[in-house]
């Protein structure tokens, strides 16, 4: 398996309390996020070990980095990581290597980078980048598919899927760190029977388990990237819930596509996974059915099949009020995995830019909903209802159709095989508001 080296062995344990065996962040992971200490006067760079984060300023004050390490902590600890996800693989893999090192057991660091660090608990979390473009695409095929069953019974699939990787953009300014609260919208609703569309808060509000793919080194316009080499370009992994409204989206989505059902709100997990962190947990990508046509040449590479996919397992709960009273814990409503894009991130990265359209380091890609082919393993709440004709039976008792006032989603995403320390990405989560 390409890309693995000595930050990825499973021997390897930290002298940081609580690193070791943590579900997310053992010393094997190494996320980088944006950051502000107890007290602190200005986000900073971070990354996380355990239940703490080690402050890249002060480790630079420190003198714990020198050559490329250091050029590459500079760029990260920074107010935001665009620069630092503009420098490309080969400084992150420096940091990485460093930080590895420093943080294992029976560093002579030890006592410098102690001093380095923050519980977690008492720091607030930012944005990892400033982003400039958001697109949303659509490489979930279930999910897909399933919606189409919802909207179009005769014909789910359009005939593009399977040549293009489908996609929209998005509202940048609307994606906000994960904990933040997600306000209900409102918009035009128009009922089938209806003679015309009434302006009122969204009745049918809903989540989507995604993916998010953080941009790094960018491509000038007119310079398409090449799908051998879209995975440089490529500067880490989130989670993100692409909250949809439903019934603004029915209305408004013909003939031009997504609008305001979906720029009200996106939530970001805070911590950005390396590409080098999840080298053990890539596959091939998954065989096209039988029928299905080949991509096209400009998406179609041989590494890209033989390791473009993730296995990476996802997890969306729900936490209600009524459950938040009685003390209950959140109800996991779906488990999903990344193994279901129909596209890998590479073929979307080329897509992407085929057409001569740049991308800037802090970009976002989001995949879609990324709902496994079986009923325990939906995305969405529009699938697992039907469109919300057959309700979500929940162990307070209470049924969802979709997503009401106070109810919490939470996102999580986990790494993991035989041989391997697993890795997760933290949570990525919301709780909804009344409308305005």
């Amino acid at each position: 398996m390409s890309g693995l080296d000595a930050t990825h062995d499973p021997a390897r344990r930290s002298w940081v309390p609580g690193a070791d065996g943590h579900a997310d962040f053992p010393i094997q992971n190494l996320p980088f996020g944006i950051f502000t200490p107890p007290g602190g006067d200005a986000p900073r760079g971070g990354v996380a070990i355990g239940g703490h984060i080690l402050d890249l300023r002060a480790g630079l004050a420190a003198g714990l980095f020198a050559g490329a390490a250091a050029e590459a902590a500079e760029a990260a600890a920074a107010e935001t990581l665009n620069g630092f996800m503009a420098l490309g693989a080969a400084p992150r893999r420096a940091l990485r290597q460093r930080l590895a090192a420093i943080l294992a057991a029976g560093s002579a660091e030890q006592g410098r980078a102690a001093a380095c660090l923050h519980s977690a608990a008492g720091c607030a979390l930012h944005l990892p980048a400033r982003v400039g473009d958001y697109t949303d695409f659509y490489v979930g095929i279930h999910h897909a598919t399933n919606v189409g069953r919802v909207f179009r019974p005769d014909n789910p699939l359009l005939p593009n899927y399977k040549y293009v990787p489908i996609g929209y953009h998005g509202r940048a300014s609307s994606l906000r760190v994960s904990g933040t609260d997600v306000r209900r919208p409102q918009g035009q609703l128009k009922a089938p029977e209806a003679e015309a569309p009434r302006f009122a808060p969204c009745e049918k509000l809903d989540f989507e388990l995604e993916l998010g793919v953080w941009v790094g080194p960018g491509n000038a316009l007119g310079e398409a990237v090449p799908v051998g080499e879209a995975a440089a370009h490529v500067a880490g992994y989130c989670l993100l819930n692409d909250w949809s409204a439903r019934d603004i989206q029915a209305w408004e989505y013909q003939p031009l596509g997504p609008f305001l059902a979906k720029s009200f709100g996106s939530t970001l997990s805070p911590w950005v996974v390396t590409p080098e962190a999840l080298a053990p947990f890539r596959i091939p990508q998954p065989s096209r059915p039988e029928g299905d046509p080949a991509p096209l040449p400009y998406l179609l590479d041989g590494a890209d099949q033989r390791e473009g996919a993730l296995d990476l397992a996802l997890e969306v709960l729900l936490l209600t009020p009524a459950m938040r009273e009685r003390g209950l814990p959140a109800h996991r409503l779906a488990r999903s995995n990344a193994r279901h894009m129909y596209w890998t991130v590479a073929q979307m990265l080329a897509h992407h830019t085929s057409n001569g359209c740049d991308l800037n380091p802090g970009d976002l890609l989001g995949s879609g909903t990324l709902s496994a082919p079986d009923p325990a393993g939906l995305g969405s709440l529009l699938e697992m209802t039907q469109g919300g004709r057959a309700p979500v039976e929940l162990p307070s008792g209470e049924t969802r159709r979709f997503l009401e006032d106070g109810d919490e989603v939470i996102l999580r995403a986990r790494a993991a095989r035989e041989g391997t320390v697993g890795i997760g990405f933290g949570e990525c989560r919301a709780c909804i508001l009344p409308a305005r």
